[in-house]
């Protein structure tokens, strides 16, 4: 088995956020994939990228080379989406890899550098304001991080201004935010949110973005916000990758760039090509299943058992993913987790995602890291990680 990936670690996505408001480290959250198989020993790891895909000969091209196959698995996720007005990007960052976490954590926490060195109260109004555009659990947790750093970990740092002045707004095209969970857990996280200072701005859209703000459009009403952080949670759309394999496999991918895949995930016409996570879209009960890690978590179980059974001459039923629930955790000791028939909040939801966060963590020195980190952080309300170093 040969695994290629341009980087030479392990992500694990869910807490890139915490990364990006210095709750963090990377190295807590990325684990080298060396040492992930090295008790495989029949698996090669290659730190390449690809560049094509030879359907008809079975070849993977890399930057450095070629790699052949029998079977290829595909899952190079998803990058942000601005829905045509890529233009965006350098003002509204989004949050995919480890460069956009620490990008973004070097921007917030230059803001409050720059409020230091200011004078003029409106240009420093303009730097303690913060725009999350997307209500999902990205923005959200966004949201109610640079809350609680600004009004908690941030509180006696500071000579000229207080960072409590700082203005957190989290702009949502819908009516309500976490649109996914259902509407008790969704109010549940509105309230926490307000109780972190947060403004909710429902029911509203980016008209546009500049070096000084946003263009906000709530209804046919304007209006202007002027920031100097805007951070973008609104959207994805998959990875360039499925691109190459739409063109090389004569497919049409859905507009969010997604592949259609078949129930065991294989491309239609190529049973050695699967698909999984973000670049997939697999239809279940007539709805695409969402792009979240457990969805890519059990179709990589499912591959793996597929080819096992191939190789056996055995077939397997098509896949079926299980919802075992979705957390959002909304600042300290609150966050919200629909588990199906049990739906918690508060507390005793935020026990509950910080559990299942360090057990799905790739590696016990990251979950011991991880767990230390977030020991200290809930009796002393600091972030270690406030680096800026860009």
């Amino acid at each position: 088995m040969t695994l290629i990936d341009r980087r030479n670690f392990h992500l694990f996505q869910p807490l890139l956020y915490q990364v990006a408001t210095g709750g963090l480290s990377p190295a807590d959250i990325a684990s080298p994939l060396r040492s992930i198989v090295k008790r495989q020993r029949n698996t090669c790891v290659l730190q390449a990228e690809v560049v094509d895909v030879d359907v008809a000969s079975r070849r993977v091209a890399l930057a450095t080379g070629a790699v052949d196959y029998d079977t290829l698995i595909v899952a190079t996720g998803a990058t942000h989406h601005y829905f045509g007005n890529d233009g965006w990007a350098r003002r509204a960052p989004g949050l995919k890899t480890i460069e956009d976490a620490t990008k973004m954590r070097s921007g917030i926490l230059r803001a409050f550098e720059l409020a230091e060195l200011c004078d003029d109260p409106t240009e420093r109004q303009e730097l303690l304001t913060f725009v999350i555009v997307g209500g999902g659990p990205t923005g959200v947790e966004l949201a109610g991080a640079i809350a609680e750093l600004a009004h908690q970990t941030l509180e006696r740092d500071f000579r000229s201004f207080d960072p409590a002045a700082a203005r957190i707004l989290l702009v949502e095209g819908v009516d309500r935010v976490l649109p996914t969970f259902s509407e008790p857990l969704s109010a549940a996280g509105s309230r926490s949110l307000a109780r972190l200072g947060v403004e909710v701005l429902t029911g509203t859209r980016v008209a546009g973005i500049d070096e000084h703000g946003v263009e906000l459009l709530r209804g046919e009403r304007r209006e202007r916000v002027r920031a100097r952080t805007v951070l973008w949670a609104a959207g994805v759309q998959a990875s360039e990758l499925a691109a190459v394999l739409a063109r090389r496999a004569s497919l049409s991918p859905d507009p969010s760039g997604r592949l259609v895949v078949e129930r065991d995930c294989s491309l239609p016409g190529h049973p050695e090509i699967l698909v999984l996570g973000d670049m997939a879209r697999f239809d279940q009960d007539g709805r695409p299943l969402p792009g979240l890690a457990a969805v890519a978590c059990q179709q990589g179980i499912y591959a793996g058992r597929l080819i096992r059974n191939r190789l056996r001459g055995r077939s397997t039923p098509g896949f079926r993913y299980r919802n075992r629930g979705t957390l959002a955790v909304i600042g300290r000791a609150a966050a919200v987790a629909d588990l199906g028939p049990l739906r918690l909040t508060g507390y005793l939801g935020w026990l509950f995602w910080l559990f299942l966060h360090l057990m799905l963590l790739v590696g016990f020195e990251n979950r011991v890291l991880v767990f230390v980190q977030w020991a200290f952080s809930y009796f002393t309300r600091n972030r270690g990680a406030r680096l800026i170093t860009e």
